[in-house]
C-alpha cells in the first residue's frame, strides 16, 4: 500500500506542493514588478549622482534622437543612455574607443532586469583621450578623401567680396578688417557665429553652407573667398572646428576657404579640410589679398619694362631698316634710264605734234571741196523731191481715199471690216461707209447670180479704177 503525504501535501523529501506561510513569517510574497520597482528605487536613492569613467563601446543614435552605448573597462560593462534633449547639448559626438567620464544617475530597466546609467553630461577623460578621439576622427575623414590635395581649390588672386565666419565681437574680426584695409580695401560680408560651446559647430557649418547657397545678383553679394576664423585657446575651446559637420561643410564648399583657427601651433580638422590654412586670422587676411601698394609698384615696373622693351624693339627695327637702306641703290640711279627716256620724248614731242598738225590740215583741205554750199543745196532739193513723192503715194494708199471715188466700206455693227460676201451674210446687219457719211443696212438673200469681178475692159469710159 502506497504511503501518503502529510496533510499539507509534503512529499518524502519534505518539500511542500502548495505555498504556505511559515510560523512567525507574516511578509506577503512580492510580484516581479514590485521587486523590480523596489530595486529601481533603491538603486536610484543610493546612486542618484555618480561619475563613471570608461571607454565608449557600441555607440548608436536611435531614430528618436536618444543615444545608447556601453561604458567598459578591463573587467566590467555598464549600459548607458543619453536622452534626446541631453544628446543635442553634448560638446562632442561620441565615438567608440574614446575614454570618457559620464555624469548622471544609476537606474534599472525592469523590462530586462538590467541596470544602466542615465547620462546627463559626457566629457572626454583627459586631454590624452581627447587627442585620441581627434586622431581617430582625422583618420576616418582622411580615408574618405576629404583632406586630399586634389580637392583643394586655388584662391582668387583679387577677390571682390570676402565672406568671414567668426564671432561678431572680439579681436578676430577687427584684426581681419584692419589688415584688409591696410593691404587692399575689400568688401567684407560677416556671418556671425559662436565659436565655442554648445551649438558652435552647427552654426559654423550653417554659415559656410549659407554663403555657398547665395546667388549672383542677390542683395548680399556672394563671396569669392571665405575665411573661417577663431582666436587661440585650448583644445576644448577649439573643439567645434574638429566636429565632422564643420569639416564636411568646408570640404564641400564651392567657394575657396581659408581656415584660421587658433594660433600658429594650433591645428584643427577644419585646417585639413580648408583649401588653405593660415596660422592666425591676421595671416588669413594677408593670404586673402595682395598689397595694393605692391601691386601698383609691380604695375609701374611692368609698364616701365614694357616701354623699355618696345623702345628697344623699335630701335632694333630702325637699325635693321637703316642697314637695308644702305644696301639699296641710290634714288638717282634707280630713275636714270627713265629720266633719259623722258628727255628724249620731250625733244621728239614738238616735232611729232607739228607733223600731226600738218597731216590734219592737208586732210581738211581735201575734204573742204565736198562741203561747198551748192552741193549741199542740191542734196537737200533731191531729198525734198523724194519726200513729196512718198507723201503723194501715202495719200493715194489711205484706206478712205477710194470712198471719194464712189466706193463704200462695209463693216459689221461691232466695227469689224467685212471684205467678202460670206462675212456680210453672217453679219446680217452692216454699216456702209461713204465719203460723206455712213448708212446702216440689213442683208437679205437674193436669187441673183453671184457678183463677179469685172474685167478692166468692162469699165465705163471715164470711170477710174479703185486705185487709178
Amino acid at each position: 500500500m502506497q504511503s501518503s503525504s502529510s496533510e499539507h501535501g509534503r512529499n518524502e523529501s519534505g518539500a511542500a506542493l502548495l505555498a504556505e506561510t511559515a510560523t512567525g513569517d507574516n511578509a506577503p510574497p512580492l510580484s516581479v514588478s514590485e521587486i523590480s520597482q523596489a530595486l529601481k528605487r533603491a538603486v536610484e536613492q543610493r546612486f542618484g549622482h555618480v561619475r563613471v569613467r570608461g571607454e565608449i563601446s557600441g555607440f548608436k543614435r536611435a531614430a528618436s534622437g536618444h543615444c545608447y552605448m556601453g561604458l567598459k573597462d578591463e573587467s566590467a560593462v555598464i549600459d548607458g543612455v543619453i536622452w534626446k534633449g541631453q544628446a543635442a547639448r553634448l560638446a562632442f559626438v561620441p565615438e567608440d574607443g574614446v575614454e570618457v567620464i559620464a555624469t548622471g544617475k544609476l537606474t534599472t530597466y525592469p523590462g530586462r532586469s538590467k541596470y544602466q546609467i542615465v547620462i546627463e553630461r559626457l566629457e572626454v577623460a583627459g586631454e590624452g583621450a581627447l587627442m585620441q578621439l581627434l586622431e581617430q576622427r582625422r583618420k576616418a575623414l582622411a580615408a574618405e578623401g576629404l583632406f586630399a590635395d586634389e580637392r583643394k581649390q586655388r584662391l582668387p588672386f583679387l577677390p571682390r567680396v570676402i565672406g568671414v565666419v567668426t564671432s561678431p565681437t572680439g579681436a578676430v574680426i577687427r584684426d581681419i578688417l584692419h589688415r584688409l584695409a591696410d593691404r587692399m580695401p575689400s568688401h567684407v560680408v560677416l556671418w556671425p557665429v559662436i565659436v565655442q560651446g554648445e551649438g558652435a559647430a552647427e552654426q559654423v557649418a550653417r554659415a559656410v553652407t549659407g554663403f555657398n547657397a547665395m546667388a549672383e545678383g542677390d542683395v548680399v553679394p556672394r563671396p569669392d573667398l571665405l575665411i573661417v576664423a577663431r582666436g587661440g585657446g585650448s583644445i576644448e575651446d577649439l573643439w567645434a572646428f574638429n566636429e565632422e559637420v564643420v569639416v564636411r561643410a568646408i570640404a564641400d564648399s564651392a567657394i575657396p576657404v581659408i581656415s584660421a583657427v587658433g594660433h600658429e601651433t594650433d591645428t584643427t580638422l577644419a585646417d585639413f579640410a580648408a583649401d588653405r590654412r593660415a596660422p592666425t586670422p591676421t595671416a588669413a587676411a594677408e593670404i586673402a589679398v595682395p598689397v595694393r601698394a605692391e601691386l601698383l609698384a609691380m604695375l609701374a615696373q611692368a609698364s616701365l619694362r614694357a616701354s623699355t622693351a618696345i623702345r628697344r624693339h623699335v630701335d632694333r627695327l630702325a637699325e635693321r631698316a637703316a642697314n637695308v637702306v644702305r644696301l639699296l641703290p641710290k634714288r638717282e640711279s634707280l630713275f636714270t634710264v627713265q629720266a633719259q627716256r623722258v628727255d628724249e620724248l620731250a625733244e621728239r614731242l614738238p616735232r611729232v605734234l607739228g607733223t600731226r598738225l600738218e597731216l590734219a590740215q592737208a586732210f581738211l583741205a581735201r575734204r573742204a571741196d565736198r562741203l561747198r554750199p551748192n552741193l549741199v543745196r542740191a542734196r537737200i532739193a533731191d531729198g525734198e523731191t523724194r519726200l513729196e513723192g512718198l507723201s503723194r503715194l501715202l495719200d493715194q494708199l489711205h484706206p478712205e481715199r477710194p470712198l471719194e471715188r464712189g466706193y463704200a466700206k462695209v463693216t459689221a455693227r461691232d466695227g469689224a471690216t467685212l471684205v467678202n460676201a460670206t462675212g456680210v451674210r453672217k453679219a446680217k446687219a452692216v454699216t456702209l461707209h461713204f465719203s460723206d457719211g455712213a448708212v446702216d443696212a440689213r442683208v437679205e438673200e437674193a436669187g441673183k447670180a453671184p457678183y463677179s469681178k469685172p474685167r478692166k475692159s468692162a469699165s465705163k469710159p471715164g470711170q477710174p479704177g479703185l486705185f487709178d
